[in-house]
């Protein structure tokens, strides 16, 4: 049987507000602050909705950026890489730095207390172990997503401030977290620009037709708000 999911009184009374018309970013940003508040400061997550085919390798959207204003929280960073900068990483955010050590260690204690993994392109023999442990939780370090490189202090540096990895689903969509809901509106705004004009440039050279078919702003625990980004 189909799961119905139960809404909140509170959610259903916003949904009553929201509308399916087009709104410029800022209008939307608007309207999506008028919704009745709850007590917690919500992430608010942009959602492209693409045309392409997600079965196919050659379509595959995936990257990372660094909005301008951040998202309002940070991120526990790991890096794979040699003895010589493990130190350079810790002292630029990361909470566990190592070699095969630390292969080690997530083979044998299963350890996944993290949000990102870092590694220079050398360890990336040793690290290919863990695929069957990273892999599942999308934490295996990937050159497109900008998480394999040999500047390790401004990678750990740029992923604990919170910069963004975003990857399709198996429809096509993509999430992505563009900030908090407290944020002024012209952060918002700013954050949203910067990566709707990112994801247009990622458009592969296979895919046919409209690539950015519908994109939605939403809260936590809010109704959708329907985009014009053109």
């Amino acid at each position: 049987m189909p799961v119905i999911l139960q809404r909140s009184k509170r959610y259903r009374k916003a949904a009553e507000n929201a509308t399916q018309e087009l709104l410029p970013i800022e209008k939307g940003i608007e309207v999506l602050k008028t919704f009745a508040p709850i007590k917690f400061d919500q992430t608010v997550e942009l959602i492209f909705s693409l045309g392409i085919d997600a079965k196919q390798a050659d379509q595959m959207i995936r990257g990372s950026l660094s909005l301008p204003h951040g998202v309002g929280k940070t991120k526990r960073v790991v890096a794979f890489c040699p003895d010589h900068l493990v130190e350079t990483a810790l002292a630029a955010g990361a909470i566990k730095a190592g070699g095969q050590s630390l292969v080690q260690e997530i083979e044998k204690a299963n350890f996944t207390d993290f949000d990102v993994a870092i590694a220079t392109p050398d360890m990336m023999r040793f690290v290919g172990r863990l695929g069957k442990v990273l892999g599942p939780k999308g934490l295996m370090p990937s050159p497109k997503a900008g998480t394999v490189t040999a500047d390790v202090a401004a990678a750990v540096k740029e992923y604990a401030a919170g910069k963004v990895e975003f990857r399709n689903d198996a429809g096509g969509n993509v999430h992505s977290v563009v900030g908090k809901l407290s944020f002024e509106n012209q952060h918002l705004a700013d954050n949203i620009h910067a990566m709707a004009n990112h994801i247009r440039k990622l458009k592969p050279q296979t895919s046919k037709g409209a690539f950015v078919k519908k994109v939605v702003l939403k809260g936590s625990m809010t109704p959708a708000v329907y985009l014009n980004i053109q």
